[in-house]
């Protein structure tokens, strides 16, 4: 009889270059699903070592550490971060000619690129400069971009078309993949996962509402992670002063908001201040177990996104036993069921957002109740760290030969 590898021994042996535009703790869900991704395959025994670019060093200066996890393999994750240039096209003809030289001295086996681009195209253009496989993360917006002017739709196609393999965070993206590379290219859905010991139904800390300034009588609207225009910036600021037009509420933004956004919010402080001053900015925290504290203040939890994946912060609120409000964008609908696990509003109907949230916020007790633990179950059920390890081995299985023997087949 032929034993099952474990886990840690699957892949044991392995080097993988993993490259990605930003790394936790760095600010936004690729960051942080990066992080999360690269240690779940060190765990499968496989030697990690990411290039991740920064703006926090100067251009072409490197600093490498390695990340010790008891959980992961015994070396750890090898992280290079490289100081980007102020054009595009200097920092990827310099982070290419560098790997290249690591691979001189310790050869990569693969090379998985998180984020069809940048990271994806090098990677994909790395892997076939060297003769090893590469495979692509496709993560929501990046697709998106890419598709439309004044994105560039023939780097996004030869980046999938020469990609051995694809992974996608939804079955939504899932199926644009299969569009744009051709069904022959295997595509697996690998899911964001949580943690559901750290995010987990809890009562609301009254020392940190007092300390955040959210008044008695206020409602708790929320959003997590880095606000900008493709989360729904506008309709959220347009419904959250609708809201406060019938009852009092504040608007709990536990991230910031992207730079290039500001303006929008300075522009609805002119036009209402009052609303604008119940509007409260964490700023970025980076410890997971404080954006658990504050999810646990919240009475909806809003993502009226544009454009989007799958969130990994809409699953962390849910399994926080969190209403989520949401748009039917991108693989929203794969975890948010109408009435029963949220609620959903469409892209073009998104200036009925304060309706459903004021209806929402009215749930007599047990429905409200009844919808929490749903949200909740629906996370334990399919966002579990074991279901995305089993999607990383197929992911990986794809070019080291080794069979996957349990989960879900690849999406077709």
């Amino acid at each position: 009889m032929v034993r099952e590898p474990a886990a840690a021994e699957m892949f044991l042996g392995q080097r993988l270059l993993f490259i990605t535009e930003r790394f936790a703790p760095d600010v936004g869900g690729v960051a942080r699903s990066a992080a999360r991704t690269a240690a779940e395959i060190a765990r499968l025994g496989v030697e990690v070592e990411v290039l991740a670019w920064t703006r926090g060093l100067p251009a072409g200066q490197l600093e490498t550490r390695v990340i010790r996890d008891a959980t992961a393999s015994a070396t750890g994750v090898v992280v290079h971060r490289l100081g980007l240039f102020a054009n595009l096209d200097y920092s990827l003809q310099h982070t290419l000619t560098l790997v290249e030289a690591i691979h001189r001295q310790h050869p990569y086996d693969a090379v998985w690129g998180h984020y069809l681009f940048p990271a994806g195209f090098l990677g994909v253009l790395f892997a076939g400069t060297v003769g090893i496989p590469a495979t692509v993360s496709a993560r929501g917006n990046d697709v998106d971009m890419l598709m439309f002017p004044p994105g560039d739709f023939a780097r996004l196609t030869w980046t999938l078309e020469r990609a051995d393999c694809v992974t996608a965070v939804s079955e939504d993206l899932a199926r644009k993949v299969r569009l744009l590379a051709g069904k022959s290219r295997p595509v697996v859905v690998v899911p964001n996962s949580v943690d559901f010991e750290l995010f987990h139904p809890s009562p609301p800390d009254p020392a940190l509402r007092f300390a955040l300034g959210i008044l008695p009588e206020e409602a708790v609207l929320c959003f997590s992670g880095e606000l900008r225009h493709k989360k729904g910036l506008i309709p959220m600021l347009q419904a959250f002063r609708e809201v406060r037009a019938v009852r009092p509420a504040c608007l709990l933004v536990i991230g910031e908001v992207r730079t290039r956004d500001q303006a929008l919010l300075a522009s609805f402080a002119a036009e209402d201040p009052g609303a604008r001053a119940r509007i409260l900015i964490t700023g970025h925290l980076e410890d997971p177990r404080e954006v658990a504290r504050h999810l646990h203040l919240c009475d909806l939890f809003l993502q009226p996104s544009m454009w989007d994946g799958l969130p990994n912060a809409v699953l962390e609120a849910m399994a926080c036993g969190k209403i989520v409000v949401a748009s039917e964008a991108g693989g929203l609908p794969e975890v948010i069921e109408q009435g029963k696990t949220g609620f959903m509003v469409p892209r073009m109907e998104l200036d009925r957002l304060s309706f459903v949230l004021l209806m929402g916020l009215s749930l007599p007790r047990e429905p409200r109740e009844a919808m929490e633990r749903a949200a909740r179950e629906r996370i334990l059920s399919q966002f579990s760290g074991e279901r995305e390890r089993i999607a990383l081995r197929q992911t990986l299985s794809h070019f080291w030969g080794r069979e996957a023997t349990t989960g879900p087949a690849p999406a077709e």
